[in-house]
This record gives C-alpha cells, structure tokens and sequence, in this order.
C-alpha cells in the first residue's frame, strides 16, 4: 500500500480556490484539455450547509507498463465520489474503478492552508492499494507516479486561470 504526500502553492485565498476547484468549465478545461482525459464528467453535484458533494465519472489518459495495461484493460474509467465537510474544510474522496474493483483502492483528502495574503497551500494525503499478485507494487508505483505528475500540472493550471481572471 502506497500512502503519499503532495503540496502546491495556489495564488489566492481560500474562497478563491474552493470556487474554483468546484467550477465545471475549470474541471472540464483541466481534465479533458490539459490532462487529456478521453472522458470527465461531473454526473452529480450538490451542496447543503454541511458539504458539497460531487461524483464524476473520468476516463484518464494513462501510461503503464505492459502487464499492468494488460491486467487493467483498455477502457479503464472510474467513478470518484468526494466531499467537501464545509466545518472542517477538508475534502474526502474515493475512487472505484471500473476494474478490479474489489483489489483496487484509491482514496485521499485535500485542505488547504493560507501561507499569505492571496495564497494557499494545497496538501493532499493520499491512499494507494492495489491487491494483486506479483505486480500490486508496480501498479502503486505507476498511479502514484502519474497522480504526482497530474496534480503538479493541475497547480499550474489553476494558477493560470487565476492570473488570467477566470475565478470570476
């Protein structure tokens, strides 16, 4: 089981960043232009006073080595359902994917942390599990690896549309 750590510095304050991180032209531009999702969907979203909550359907670009593109197939897609707990400003999520459902686990919480005037710190703690004999390492090496990868091109993206005025 893999269990990782990753951090980015986002230019704005909070309210900025969580009305940007639940904008869906900014996920559809992010997953499906920039991280060249074949497919991302948000099929659910909906908010009380005590969380948002949303569930998308993403089919990701991915590389992987040939056993495990073997063992996952070609149409690999997933469903995530995550939300945010608006007391304690944490968002939780959990993957199910499309295959291997029952030895396949990807899970995490993301919060920020104001580290300025006008910037916050992204920390995202994250669980890998992949229950399967012989390759389970290579397949948490290789997600954690593109997750690493997807989430430093998603502070840049975000950045960007930040400086460009696009937060509305």
């Amino acid at each position: 089981m893999g269990k990782f750590t990753i951090s980015h510095e986002i230019n704005c304050d909070a309210e900025t960043f969580w009305k940007v991180f639940f904008d869906k032209t900014f996920n559809e531009e992010l997953f499906k232009n920039q991280l060249g999702f074949p497919r991302y969907d948000i099929v659910e979203q909906r908010e009380t006073d005590q969380e948002v909550f949303r569930k998308v359907v993403g089919q990701p670009k991915m590389e992987l080595p040939g056993p495990v593109a073997k063992l996952i197939g070609p149409g690999f897609s997933y469903i995530e359902e995550g939300r945010l707990n608006r007391s304690t400003k944490v968002w939780s999520w959990k993957m199910t994917p499309s295959t291997m459902a029952d030895k396949l686990r990807q899970e995490g919480t993301m919060r920020i942390e104001p580290v300025g005037d006008k910037k916050v710190r992204r920390v995202t703690e994250m669980t890998i599990e992949a229950k399967v004999f012989g390759v389970g390492g290579l397949i948490e090496s290789t997600v954690e690896k593109q997750l690493r990868e997807g989430w430093d091109h998603s502070a840049q993206f975000m950045n960007r549309w930040i400086a460009d005025g696009k937060a509305g």
